[in-house]
């Protein structure tokens, strides 16, 4: 590798500072470190030099072991795919029990061999591939979008991996190969256009001991596992690519349900996952929605519908996985059986509202129960409707579950919207006096500040976690009822949402910590800088959380959290690979008597609760709109004279 170089904002992003603050450090400190590329208005600075300045300053922030390397390995002149690739090696090497030499290892990552070293004796080898991962696949400017793994868990549930072979023929860095493995896949097997990220998704594997491998090319133009077929495809296929290989595929043996015209590549991936299916077996392809829909792939669609290989289209929330602002539809197809009559029904699921997590469990009921009944008359209002076949196969062929859905009764309706209206009125009515009361200070009362990381040192606090994935991460995880699934699991979006915990316990659970009243919990990764206070105790700290325990005799925990909130922690807390992830420990706390803490913090926690009501009636509100146009609309609901 190049000697990794940054500009003058990641340099305030290090330092925790202002943009302004390196002017001036450049300006009155002469041992500033000298450009070494850019341009006059946005100059370059050598990492490691710029560490050492700041480090011997006193103004670079605690960081762990695996951050420093990643900031390395993602430095803006190099691919962090190929650096992490190559890392990725070295650390296969040491989970052989070989070690590699200086002929065998990449001569660019020569300087950073001890910090691999290192973390691999702290970590294991399998453990400091992930970390290195999730900073690679963090939200980020110019970062990939890989699939999340609630919804890569949901896809695999959906195609019944079980103990079987598993293929995804466009793999990226390998997220829906790594759900297939927690849910207990045999043998995996993906194919990736990219070589880089082809080669970090079968380390992973590699790393895990499953067997199976990645390759890397265009699966639709040179399909690396011709011949072959697997007992579940799941895959987050490229949407919307013109140059697909249309021209010279026009006759390829894939296209059984009908050749895809040039505007419908999805419905190429749809058939090239059918091809490498076994008889009786289920794909998974997340699809843009205009698949659903659009003309020139009726007849496929159609066809599909007709021979029983496409049994349901679930619509999903928008932002579950890039293009962020598009609601996405999962199909899940099977390969039809030789000599079995085709189903007579398709199920359509709007679940297009909500939070994938939450939603997953529903779907996954609804789609069970509608393969353990395929020709019952499934029908939940508004959310799962099992359509018959005949009634999709009209012009249009048109699968967008929003327009299938049975429509609530005029009676549920109505009591909704009272009951809304009800709840509306009662949050409205109590917000005067959930207003924090709060007044000018004077001049001058503005007191020094700490950071969490010398609190911690200084015995105020106690920082748990973040809970990362358990070593165990490649195995599936514990199914298990939720009347049998023991304290719930309070998550990332738990925490955002001001709810109470939802998650379960599973194997991925690295650690069970749990929480206690008192304690201020704060998500890694968020689209701002979160604490809550915990309130109530039976629930365990869920994975990418951080926990901070105050020391009652010297820190009020509401005062703490209040602290934390702010904008300018928000700055000074987010860390070099992208404004979402935060470290913690960087975060400024004002030193305040306990007693004037106690006073703040009673004034935070009457934020919190304002807060809290003011999200319900927005929320609320909006149902109550929707509610009464959709009655007014329909002719359940009609308005009232003026003189009544």
């Amino acid at each position: 590798m190049k000697t990794p170089t940054v500009t003058a904002a990641e340099i305030a992003r290090l330092a925790g500072v202002g943009r302004a603050a390196v002017s001036n450090w450049r300006k009155r400190h002469p041992d500033f470190p000298a450009p070494v590329g850019g341009t006059t208005a946005s100059p370059e600075f050598d990492l490691i030099e710029v560490e050492q300045w700041l480090r011997g300053q006193g103004k670079l922030p605690e960081l762990s072991r695996a951050d420093r390397l990643w900031r390395h390995l993602a430095a803006p002149t190099q691919t962090p795919a190929s650096a992490l690739a190559s890392v990725g090696a070295l650390l296969l090497a040491r989970h052989r029990g070989e070690r590699p030499t200086p002929s065998r290892a990449d001569d660019d990552l020569s300087t950073l061999l001890p910090d691999v070293d290192a973390l691999a004796d702290e970590l294991g080898p399998q453990t400091a591939f992930d970390e290195l991962w999730q900073r690679f696949s963090a939200p980020g400017p110019g970062r990939l979008f890989a699939t999340p793994d609630e919804l890569a868990d949901l896809m695999v549930a959906l195609a019944d991996v079980g103990e079987g072979s598993v293929l995804d023929p466009a793999a990226g860095s390998g997220a829906t190969l790594r759900a297939a493995v927690r849910a207990g896949c045999t043998t995996a097997y993906g194919q990736e256009l990219d070589s880089d990220l082809a080669t970090l998704a079968g380390l992973w594997l590699a790393l895990r001991d499953v067997p199976g491998e990645v390759r890397a090319g265009d699966s639709l133009r040179a399909d690396a596992f011709e011949g072959r077929t697997v007992d579940a495809v799941v895959c987050h296929p490229p949407f919307g690519v013109s140059n697909w290989g249309n021209e010279e595929l026009g006759y390829d043996p894939r296209w059984e349900y009908g050749v895809p015209p040039r505007t419908e590549p999805e419905l190429a991936w749809v058939q090239h996952a059918l091809a490498h299916l076994r008889p009786g077996a289920y794909a998974v392809l997340l699809m843009p929605p205009a698949a659903a829909g659009r003309r020139a792939g009726r007849r496929i669609r159609a066809e599909l519908l007709r021979r029983g290989a496409l049994r349901a289209v679930v619509a999903l929330p928008s932002g579950v996985a890039a293009p962020h602002g598009v609601p996405l539809h999962l199909w899940v197809l099977r390969r039809p059986a030789p000599d079995v009559p085709a189903p007579a029904r398709a199920l359509l699921v709007d679940a297009a509202e909500g939070d994938v997590a939450e939603l997953s469990a529903r779907v996954l009921a609804s789609w069970r129960a509608f393969t353990a009944a395929p020709d019952a008359d499934v029908e939940q209002a508004g959310f799962a409707r099992a359509v018959p076949v005949i009634e999709l196969l009209d012009e249009e062929v048109d699968l967008t579950p929003a327009r299938r859905q049975p429509a609530a009764g005029v009676e549920q309706t109505g009591e909704h919207l009272v009951g809304t209206r009800e709840r509306l009125a009662a949050i409205v009515g109590d917000l005067p006096a959930l207003m924090p009361r709060i007044s000018h200070a004077s001049e001058g009362s503005a007191s020094p500040a700490t950071s969490v990381a010398d609190l911690i040192r200084g015995g105020a606090l106690q920082l748990l976690g973040p809970v990362r994935a358990s070593s165990a991460a490649g195995q599936p995880p514990v199914d298990v009822p939720a009347t049998e699934s023991g304290p719930p699991v309070l998550t990332v979006p738990d925490v955002l949402a001001g709810v109470d915990a939802s998650g379960q316990v599973d194997e991925r659970l690295g650690q069970e910590i749990p929480l206690a009243v008192g304690d201020v919990v704060v998500p890694m990764v968020a689209s701002t800088l979160t604490a809550r206070v915990i309130t109530a105790e039976g629930a365990l700290l869920g994975r990418n959380l951080y926990l901070l325990r105050p020391n009652p005799a010297a820190l009020d925990p509401w005062f703490l959290a209040g602290q934390l909130r702010t904008s300018a922690n928000e700055k000074q807390a987010s860390s070099l690979s992208g404004t979402l992830r935060f470290d913690v420990r960087r975060a400024q706390v004002r030193r305040l008597p306990l007693d004037e803490q106690r006073v703040h913090g009673e004034a935070f926690r009457r934020l919190a609760k304002f807060e809290s009501a003011i999200r319900q009636a927005a929320e609320l509100g909006a149902e109550l709109v929707r509610l009464t146009a959709d009655g007014l609309a329909q002719g359940s609901l009609r308005p009232k004279d003026r003189d009544r």
